[in-house]
């Protein structure tokens, strides 16, 4: 299988840690619950062993001690649940935290933003890329990020357009304006229910997107489908998710 990228939930904030299978070391919160390396070692050791790990926290403050990961971290930045469609002052506040993760060191960022008629919302997504890429990149920091490397806080942050992308009426239309927006992948489940359900229209996102942006497969992703959501769609990555009521092998437990 190729690369994928696991999601475990628990009660904390979202984040994607990219890290090298042989030096995982414990990611504990201060109140003692961990996710430790032996507990995610397993997980390198399966085909298509996973580059990423994220932690969906539900919109609290992150207890985790990632200073080290920062440079290799996505953060989901949404100021509340509910619809896409942002106001000013909503646009405004994401714009402070996409601020403050570039200025403290983190990789990139995970955002979307709708027009009420159901396209991306250009004047939102625009703010938002600004605070994530604007004023004090420098040449030698935009390279660094353009060669692969990781940036530091300065330079260009990675973007990732999140399942605002299911709601889009034309989702092709947003596919390009998504891409010529500089989003290095996009997060979606075919427009359907759940990822398997929505095979036809991620097979074609990856077709249209001849490999200019990643199509990461999400919602309902389990151990059970992820390989056939990847054979049947060629996506390069997958969102798998443990919600209360699904188990999943005990090698991808996590306590909480």
């Amino acid at each position: 299988l190729p690369p994928t990228w696991l999601n475990l939930l628990h009660p904390g904030t979202f984040q994607l840690i990219q890290h090298h299978p042989d030096s995982l070391p414990p990611i504990r919160q201060h109140s003692g619950n961990s996710l430790s390396t032996n507990t995610l070692q397993p997980i390198q050791q399966e085909p298509g062993s996973s580059s990423n790990i994220a932690a969906d926290l539900q919109f609290q403050t992150s207890a985790y001690s990632l200073e080290e990961f920062l440079d290799r971290t996505h953060v989901l930045i949404r100021c509340r649940p509910g619809n896409f469609c942002y106001s000013y002052a909503e646009v405004e506040a994401m714009w402070e935290s996409i601020r403050l993760c570039r200025q403290i060191g983190v990789r990139g960022v995970v955002i979307g933003a709708l027009t009420p008629e159901g396209h991306p919302d250009l004047p939102a997504l625009s703010r938002m890329i600004h605070a994530a890429n604007g004023p004090n990149t420098t040449p030698t920091t935009a390279a660094a990020t353009s060669s692969g490397t990781a940036d530091t806080g300065l330079g260009h942050m990675t973007l990732v357009f999140h399942r605002a992308f299911d709601e889009c009426l034309d989702p092709f239309g947003a596919l390009e304006q998504i891409i010529n927006l500089g989003f290095s992948a996009i997060l979606t489940s075919g427009q359907a229910s759940n990822a398997e359900a929505g095979i036809p229209m991620l097979k074609q996102l990856v077709e249209r997107a001849a490999g200019r942006i990643t199509i990461m497969a999400g919602k309902g992703v389990t151990a059970d489908n992820a390989a056939k959501i990847i054979r049947q769609t060629d996506v390069s990555a997958v969102h798998l998710s443990e919600r209360p009521g699904i188990r999943l092998p005990r090698t991808l437990h996590s306590s909480y």
